[in-house]
């Protein structure tokens, strides 16, 4: 359920809409995710429903609903215009799913992200969180985590502190199925304007279209986006 504000029933609200955005899902899943009683969970689905936070699909799974999407729109972000901007020319350059995350505690959550028109691809959805111990990205965004953020999540890591250490060094992260299998990803640091890393933009795909080693073959196009949506923030 994440940290606690000390405001229960906000919390457990705020679990709802985590645990539906990793996909549509009935009750019992919903109580899964959660950990939530089954009464609590649906009482709290249903007033989520009721202010059109989460909608039901043709097969009656809650889903995220419009009003999320109402809301976003209104976001003054600038990271979120910059990658607007810089993403739709990345997925073109590599003509694969192309994601930009931002660090939450020991989490990474997808904040954008375009998928390719066609064929294989890697689906990392809006509002995603995903772990820190696996993936190109979480490479990056701990490499630049102060030294507790590391400590906390390295005991459980698919890497080691070696490892960040070596993305520090060249700049970029690259992984083959480390987060799920098949999947191979390439990411890198964005920074603000007092070049503190803020976000992780990254490429992922099937191995065989990206190979095991795909920073050999986006690194340099992937630090150029990365740059560019430095220079827009």
């Amino acid at each position: 359920m994440g940290n606690s504000s000390g405001i229960g029933v906000l919390d457990k609200a705020v679990g709802v809409l985590h645990a539906v955005a990793e996909s549509g899902c009935g009750l019992a899943e919903l109580c899964g995710r959660t950990g939530l009683p089954r009464a609590t969970a649906h009482r709290l689905a249903a007033g989520l429903e009721f202010h059109r936070l989460l909608t039901r699909d043709d097969a009656g799974r809650w889903i995220l609903g419009p009003a999320l999407a109402e809301l976003s729109a209104r976001v003054n972000d600038p990271l979120l215009a910059a990658a607007a901007a810089v993403l739709p020319g990345l997925r073109e350059i590599t003509g694969e799913s192309v994601q930009l995350y931002r660090r939450e505690g020991t989490a990474r959550v997808c904040v954008a992200t375009l998928e390719p028109p066609a064929g294989l691809r890697d689906t990392v959805p809006i509002g995603a969180r995903l772990t820190m111990t696996a993936g190109s990205g979480a490479r990056v965004l701990l490499a630049y985590s102060d030294a507790t953020t590391r400590q906390a999540v390295l005991d459980s890591a698919k890497f080691t502190e070696r490892t960040l250490a070596e993305v520090r060094r060249r700049g970029w992260a690259q992984s083959a199925a480390e987060r799920e299998p098949g999947v191979a990803s390439v990411s890198a640091p964005v920074r603000d304007r007092d070049g503190v890393v803020i976000a992780a933009v990254s490429i992922s795909g099937p191995i065989d279209r990206m190979g095991r080693r795909p920073g050999d073959r986006w690194a340099a196009d992937l630090l150029a986006a990365a740059e560019a949506l430095t220079q827009r923030l």
